[in-house]
């Protein structure tokens, strides 16, 4: 019997301090939706420029996500680590000091730059930080940290807004990310870089009809979702006028059933990965239809918010269970492209939501959030009859 050797130590500090790395990256991504329109009123630009800031983060993260991975393969992980959080300390710092809309930019696109990056890492990252058999545990820590900021991001947001100003929110996050930095210096062990990343590797997954439709579907359905997301807030404003505290509330809400969705997905995902993705993408779709032809009843409005939290929550880990299951033996190849393919999705729906909101008013926006994720939902649904998904036996 062969010697196996002693087992690896288990740095768990290590993990939580990517928890907390990715939880304050989230945070920062997210925050101008529940902040645009103090930002676009204090900046002087209209809610569809402000709302470009997101676009921002997302176009640079589609881009940075494999840029970082192949441009830093010859560097200790650690270190790239430590450069990726310390973007999120200089982007929050930048964006609550901006004079001017080409200030957030380039704010946004920094926190892109280590989003991006710090995605496309966190799978390799965590499997180097446990043994293997501690690694679903290791990878359910670091998720709990998109779940907590899914959840808290936004309400929290909009309270800091009002209380302290749309600035302050930004501060915190440029805290958040020293305290994470500060706990990855700490804590993290050298990580001497392993492999060669290459876009060969990519390009030959991406031939693979299954990860084609999975990505397909991820475009259309999450573009769809991020061009209403985006506008959210001034949509609970001029549709059911609600105040500021009826806002947090909402987006509370939000992400409480985002992280219930989320629970949900993952055991529908376990079963049947195509009708898991069909529920979630309809869910929203349904939810979106409801705001667009409801949106002055404050009661509809938030129950119909809080249950699109829910079917969005449920579409992450499902599409990411069925491109991993269409990748194989090259997941961590898919799962690069799958962070490109969300941020671009990210970015087309601000875009849209935004030629929207400039002439229809945000309750238009909505229409497009409908069309999108059911095109999403058909796609998926039309790539199971055609059995071009992966196997769920």
């Amino acid at each position: 019997m062969a010697e196996t050797g002693p087992e690896q130590p288990a740095y768990w500090a290590g993990v939580v301090s990517l928890a907390l790395g990715v939880f304050g990256l989230v945070t920062a991504e997210f925050l101008p939706a529940s902040l645009l329109t103090p930002i676009a009123k204090d900046l002087g630009v209209s809610l569809g420029a402000a709302g470009q800031s997101m676009t921002m983060t997302a176009v640079v993260g589609a881009i940075a996500g494999p840029g970082v991975v192949i441009a830093t393969r010859s560097f200790d992980r650690r270190l790239v680590l430590f450069g990726l959080t310390a973007t999120l300390v200089l982007s929050s710092l930048l964006a609550a000091t901006a004079g001017g809309l080409v200030q957030l930019f380039l704010a946004r696109a920094l926190l892109g730059i280590g989003l991006g990056g710090f995605w496309a890492m966190s799978l390799a990252l965590a499997m180097r930080l446990v043994p293997g058999r501690l690694m679903p545990r290791a990878m359910a820590i670091v998720m709990s940290g998109v779940s907590a900021a899914t959840v808290c991001a936004a309400p929290i947001g909009a309270y800091v807004g009002d209380l302290l100003g749309w600035r302050a929110a930004f501060a915190i996050a440029a805290v958040l990310g020293l305290a994470a930095l500060l706990l990855q210096i700490l804590t993290l062990p050298a990580m001497p870089p392993k492999g060669s990343a290459s876009l060969a590797t990519m390009a030959a997954v991406l031939r693979r009809p299954s990860i084609r439709l999975g990505l397909l579907t991820v475009l259309l359905v999450v573009s769809g979702h991020f061009a209403g997301f985006t506008f959210i807030r001034p949509f609970l404003e001029t549709g059911p006028q609600m105040s500021v505290g009826g806002i947090s509330a909402t987006l509370l809400a939000f992400g409480v059933g985002g992280f219930l969705g989320n629970l949900v997905g993952g055991v529908l995902a376990e079963r049947n990965t195509p009708r898991a993705i069909i529920f979630s993408s309809g869910g929203i779709a349904a939810m979106a239809l409801v705001l667009t032809l409801a949106g002055s009843s404050v009661a509809l409005v938030a129950i119909a918010t809080a249950l699109w939290g829910f079917f969005f929550g449920a579409l992450p880990v499902s599409v990411q269970s069925f491109v991993t299951k269409a990748a194989g033996d090259e997941a961590e190849s898919a799962g690069a492209m799958m962070l490109t393919t969300f941020q671009i999705a990210i970015c087309s729906g601000a875009i849209f939501g935004g030629l929207i909101v400039n002439t229809q008013g945000p309750a238009g926006v909505f229409a497009f959030t409908t069309l999108g994720t059911l095109l999403g939902a058909a796609t998926i649904a039309f790539g199971s009859r055609r059995r071009l998904v992966p196997s769920e036996g």
